[in-house]
Parts: structure tokens; sequence; C-alpha cells
């Protein structure tokens, strides 16, 4: 029933700017439109522009939805402008491309990083100084972002800024374990930025003889590509794994995560023996088969795996390498050894 009413609720918040959009298209194809398009070009510029964003506001301003979904609606309305209305009539779609619409990105620009402070500034409070710059952003971006968009926008921006920002020595704490030293995933990583550069001289002189444009857009994508792997390699070293107010936080960089209750734990096996991943059996490390674990998890439940884009897949026993993996064991066997005191008190 509720699912009925959210249902009918979020078309009704749709359905108004929705159709003031399509009268305004189809309004351009009339023959009144012919006669009057000076003037009319003007007032269905500013109706998409201004209106439907308005009357979109209006009907979210007391629910859950976030403002910043308004800014889709401007989206839209300029790009519905610059298709439907003649280039010689978009005077004023000219001037709020190059004036208004700058300032509301720099604004909504601002308000993130407005809200990414208080929240990093919240954490420093909460965790005595120590910061996942990955896992702020996500609580960031949930508060200001449509839920759909929170995974996809985390994960560009944390690209960015593991590849590009962040570059400050991170030293571990003693409750903190690296993964990323005695594994061959660096090496492989590397590897792959490499010959996707040499490929993409060798496609882009090729492609260039043909069509010039197709050869810069596979140069762009495996520009992009390269600095996706970059981000990807960084934030190993910026992310480690860590045991926390009773819980396991598993990291593989930015690329996989899980969150272990301690009294969870079945079972902690130091082991590099070949296993069968399955669906109750999986690996930390993206790369699965291809990287070499040393330790084996096992719990008493399923729990779920994030992986990249939030893709989620559960395990209920996980595969993992870490560098310092008998101090990692005694670690983990200490504090479950302690819960297991108190609960007994």
């Amino acid at each position: 029933m509720n699912r009925t009413l959210n249902l009918q609720k979020s078309l009704a918040i749709l359905g108004i700017p929705v159709l003031i959009i399509v009268v305004m298209i189809l309004l351009t194809k009339s023959s009144i439109f012919t006669k009057n398009s000076n003037s009319l070009s003007i007032a269905i510029t500013f109706d998409l522009l201004l209106t439907v964003p308005f009357i979109y506001f209006l009907q979210i301003r007391k629910t859950n939805i976030p403002k910043i979904t308004i800014l889709s609606f401007v989206i839209i309305g300029m790009v519905v402008c610059t298709i439907i209305i003649p280039s010689n009539n978009q005077y004023y779609l000219d001037l709020f491309k190059a004036w208004i619409f700058p300032v509301l990105e720099l604004s909504i620009v601002s308000y993130v990083i407005y809200k990414l402070t208080r929240f990093i500034k919240r954490y420093k409070v909460n965790k005595n100084g120590s910061v996942d710059f990955f896992t702020v952003l996500k609580d960031t971006c949930r508060e200001i972002l449509p839920k759909a968009a929170v995974i996809p926008v985390v994960t560009e921006i944390a690209v960015f800024y593991y590849g590009f920002i962040y570059w400050k020595k991170r030293n571990l704490s003693k409750n903190e374990f690296s993964y990323h030293k005695n594994s061959g995933t660096i090496s492989l990583l590397i590897a792959l930025i490499v010959i996707i550069g040499i490929e993409t001289v060798v496609f882009h002189i090729l492609l260039a003889k043909w069509n010039l444009a197709a050869a810069w857009i596979l140069t762009f994508l495996s520009i992009y590509s390269g600095i996706q792997i970059i981000g990807f390699i960084k934030s190993m070293y910026k992310r480690p794994i860590s045991i926390e107010n009773n819980k396991l936080f598993l990291r593989y960089g930015i690329m996989n995560e899980t969150i272990i209750e301690l009294c969870n734990i079945d079972s902690i096996e130091i082991s590099s023996k070949d296993i069968e991943l399955d669906k109750i059996t999986r690996k930390l490390s993206f790369l699965g088969a291809l990287e070499n674990h040393n330790m084996i998890i096992r719990l008493k439940e399923e729990n779920t795996l994030i992986g990249l884009y939030g893709i989620k897949r559960t395990y209920k026993n996980l595969a993992i390498h870490i560098d310092d993996k008998n101090e990692f064991k005694n670690r983990i066997i200490s504090v479950s050894n302690r819960l297991k005191l108190d609960a007994t008190l």
C-alpha cells in the first residue's frame, strides 16, 4: 500500500513539470508558433528555464527529495530549448547559458564542498582524527543527491581525488593494516597502464588515417581509463583495512569494501591454498582469482560485499591478502575474545 502511495506521489511530482515540457514542445509545432515565433520563443524559454524548475521546487520543498534535483530540470529545459527554439530566437537562452547556469554550477559545487567540510570535521571529532574520505564523501552525497546518482558520482570524484589530489603520506595506526605491499596487484595495474598507453598511441595513428574524430575519441577514453586505474592504485595506499568499534572494515581501495561485525566471525585462518569461488565464497580483491590470498575469514551469517558503482554481492567466506597476516589474526582473536568475555559478565 505504501509503495503504491509513494509511486503515485512521485508520478504527481514529476507529472506537472513533464506535462509543461510536452506542451511547450507541441506548441512549437503549431501554426500559432509559426506566426508569433519571436514572442512565443521568449515565453517558452522562460517557462522551460524558470517556471518548470520553480514548480518542481514547490512540489518537493516539503519532501525528502534533494533540492539539488532541481538542476536536472534546468538542464532538461536548456536541452529542450536548444532543440525546439529557432537558433535566431535563442538570445535569452544564450544569456542563461553564459551567465546564470555557470553561477548555478558554482553554487552547487560550493555547497558540496561546504557539506563535505562539515562531514570531515564531524568524523574527526567522532573518530579521533581518523578520516576515510571515501566514506565521508558517500555520506555527504547521500544528503544532497538522488539515491541513484550517489554511487556513480562518488566513484568519479574519488578516482580524481585519490589520483591527483591526495598526495600526503598515509601513516598506519596500530589498528590499521596494509594489503598492497606484498601483493602483485599494483604491478599488474601499472603494467596495464603502460599497455593502454602504448596501444593508444598505435591505434590513434592508425585511426587518424581513417577518421580523426574517432581517433581522438578513442584516445580520450584511453586516457580516462588510465586516470581511473591511477585512482584505483592510490586508493589502495590511502584506504587501509582497520579494526574499529568491534567491527572489521575490509577495504580494497575504492574497488571493494565490506564491514564485518567481529561477533559474526566464525573462524579466521592463515592460508594460501586455492579455493573455489562461488556465491558464498569470494575474494576481497576485485581481481578475483588473479590475485593470491593469504587469509580466509569464515562468517556465521552472510554478509554483503560492495564493489565499484555500488554493485552488491553476498558472501559467507572471504579470502583476503594482508601484509602482516600474523599480527592481523592475533588482533582479531584478541578483540573477539574480549567481546566474548564482556558478554559473559
